[in-house]
Order: C-alpha cells, then structure tokens, then sequence
C-alpha cells in the first residue's frame, strides 16, 4: 500500500518510547483510519439521537445513517437480504446469540464440531452449552502445518450426530486460513448447520457468504479498521427466521403485556435495547474505506507481506516460526531462542514495536503446539515491509541484551 494509505491513519506518525511507532497487533484491534474518526465525531457533533423510535427530524436521519450501514454490511459481505445483517457487540456475542438461539434448538445426544484453532470465543460458548443441554463438543485435530486435518474432520462427521459446525476462517496465531467452502460442504452432506467466524478473515480478504457456503458467519468492527462495541452476525435469513430471541428488552419486540410478549421479524428480534449507534456508523465508514481501497489490493499487499516476512523472519538467529499452513494471513506466532515471549514484547516496546504476546485467547491451541505462548506479529493495509526489517532488527537486539 501507498504512504496516501498510511496518511490516513493519524495514530501512525505517533511515537512510542521516542521512537517511529511500528504497530505490529493489528490481529488483536486495528488502527482507524481518519475517516472512521470523523464520522463518530461528526454524528456525536451535529446529527446524534436514538434510532426507530423518534418522530423528530434527528432521530429520522440518525435512523436512515444507522440502517444505511446495514445496507454497506449486506453488500460488503454480499448478502442476499439486508435482513440478514444483525448488528452485536462484537464477534465473541455473536457466537453467544447462535449458541444460545441456535443451540436451543438442540438435544442431548447430538454434538457440536470445532476445530483445534479456535479462539476462546468459538470455544466457551459451546461449553456452556453443552454443561446447559448435555450435548457432546468434539474437536477436528491440526495436523504439524498447523491445517485443520480434513479426513478427522468427515470422520466426526461420519455418525450422524453433528447438528453444528463452529469454526474460525483464519486462526488468530498460526495465520491458518481454512477452506471454509470445503468444510461446509462436508458438514451440510452430513446434515449439519456451519458458522464461521471471520473476526480474522474479514480485514484479509474479500468475504462472500452466498459463495463461502456457510449459515452464519460472524466478525467485529475494531479489527476491520472501525471501532470497538460493533460487529455483525450474518446469517441465512430461514435459519434467522426460525430462531427464537437472544436478549429481551426494547426494539426486539412486536407486542408486550404482562401475560406474554410477542417478537419483531429479524433481524430487530436479535438486537434488544439502544444499540451502539456511533459506532455503528463508524463501522459503515471503515467498510467504505475497504471498498474504497479494494480487495485486490488489499489482498495483493498482504501476500507480499507474508512472503516477505517469511523470508525475513526464517533468516533472523534464534526465530522459529510457527505453524506452516497452506494458506496463510497476515499473522506469525513466532518463538525465540532465549526470549520469552513476554521478555521479547518488552524489549520490543521500548525500541516503538508493538507486537503481542502470550496465549492469544486460545489455550488449547497452545496446549496443542505444546508451548506456553508466542510472540505474535500481525499486519494491516497500513504494514510495511521496513516495519518487518524494523521487527527483525529489533529482535536480534533483543536477543543481545538476554544474552
């Protein structure tokens, strides 16, 4: 990407420690570029109300803002139906709405399929659910690479007795991006829903869910350049249309009495009580700016970027990269000789590079990997190949002063 890209990302010519800023954690939440910025700050100035309820003239065009970016949210992800588009907090409720309201749907005896990458978000919630309804949760293996191995996969398929598939469409520490569109395809031959987290996928590629071939995808704002407090449950709009309520309250309704109450059509079933309107609106920014910038370059970027950072990385003393997965994202776990993880993000810190370090939410995968954490390098549109050299640099003065 061009430095007009970086320019547009105010925080970047900020400094840490006195140093250029080299911000290398975008997986965790990404940086916001001004125009995201100036869409909350301009709502909250000059145009800000509650929605759906106001008969005045701020609320109407505060309301017309808000479904708008329904409207960008269908066709960024090209939905069949803007109704399809349920707005939520974040990735991780999404995944609690389904397990709640699509889990209620299921009987003991029948089982939930994940896999060995799963963030804690696309673990917990079918763990509840299984202590809550007697369900069995099994767990597709990784093979070394870090792939999700496919012939395990059918094989838990195989009985029958897999009612819900829940798995990540690129893992959030070895960069693993699955082959969604095959998965799905086994799990529907076998009878089973699928819903894919994106909260990864979504920033790297161009995301299509009529032609991924999943029932639900999910993904959150703050890691596609928008801010914190929004994300989006997609779903197919029959499966949405039969599903009962997550959350009771204001706006999910049709009717209420102290008898009994009765629920609005989805997706305003799904979305109780006074959303996060700026935020909302700021989402409907970052999708523009994406858009705007285009997934082809987005997506040629960051396979330059992982090509390099590979090359880099694999001829830097002491690094070890991990996971070696047939397609990877902009993310690389990395162990280093002699440098705790934790030691390493220090160290980095104090030279302006922010990484991340420890188990990213996702313990078991460590368990698996058999280390106790990683250092974590993610990227952006707004990465550099001199950010990679700068991580490469500063790793190896790291492993000095440890020495």
């Amino acid at each position: 990407m061009s430095d007009n890209v970086r320019a547009r990302f105010p925080i970047l010519s900020e400094t840490a420690h006195g140093r250029p800023l080299v911000f290398l954690d975008s997986a965790a939440s990404a940086q916001k570029p001004d125009c995201v910025i100036e869409a909350m700050s301009e709502a909250a100035r000059h145009c800000y109300a509650n929605i759906h309820r106001g008969l005045y003239d701020m609320s109407e065009r505060t309301t017309q803002a808000y479904e708008a970016v329904r409207d960008d949210v269908a066709r960024f992800l090209n939905a069949a139906d803007r109704r399809e588009i349920v707005f939520t907090k974040n990735s991780t409720e999404g995944l609690n709405l389904l397990a709640h309201s699509l889990g209620s749907q299921l009987r003991p005896g029948q089982a939930v399929l994940i896999s060995a990458l799963e963030h804690h978000a696309n673990i917990v919630p079918w763990l509840m659910l299984r202590d809550r309804l007697g369900i069995e949760l099994r767990v597709a293996p990784i093979n070394a690479d870090g792939d999700i191995d496919l012939a395990a996969y059918e094989e838990l398929l195989g009985d029958g007795r897999v009612a819900l598939v829940s798995v990540t469409h690129m893992s959030n520490v070895l960069g693993t991006i699955t082959p969604v569109k095959k998965l799905a395809e086994l799990a529907h031959r076998h009878g089973a829903k699928v819903i894919v987290d994106g909260s990864q996928s979504i920033v790297h590629r161009r995301v299509d869910v009529q032609a991924l071939g999943a029932d639900f995808f999910v993904f959150t704002g703050h890691k596609l350049y928008g801010p914190t407090g929004v994300g989006i449950l997609w779903g197919r709009l029959p499966l949405l249309e039969e599903m009962p309520p997550f959350l009771g309250g204001g706006d999910m309704i049709r009717s209420v009495s102290f008898e009994k109450a009765s629920w609005a059509d989805a997706p305003h079933k799904f979305e109780a009580g006074t959303p996060a309107i700026l935020e909302v609106l700021g989402l409907g920014a970052a999708i523009r700016f994406v858009e705007e910038l285009g997934a082809e370059a987005i997506e040629a970027h960051e396979r330059d970027l992982v090509a390099y950072a590979r090359q880099v990385l694999e001829k830097t003393d002491g690094v070890s990269i991990m996971g070696n997965p047939v397609e990877r994202g902009g993310v690389f776990s990395l162990q280093v000789e002699g440098a705790h993880p934790h030691d390493l993000a220090v160290l980095l810190d104090q030279q302006g590079i922010a990484i991340r370090a420890g188990q990213h939410c996702a313990e078991p995968l460590m368990q698996e990997l058999g280390v106790q954490a990683t250092a974590r390098a993610s990227f952006a549109i707004y990465t550099t190949r001199d950010e990679i050299d700068a991580l490469a640099h500063g790793i190896e003065r790291a492993r000095a002063l440890l020495a």
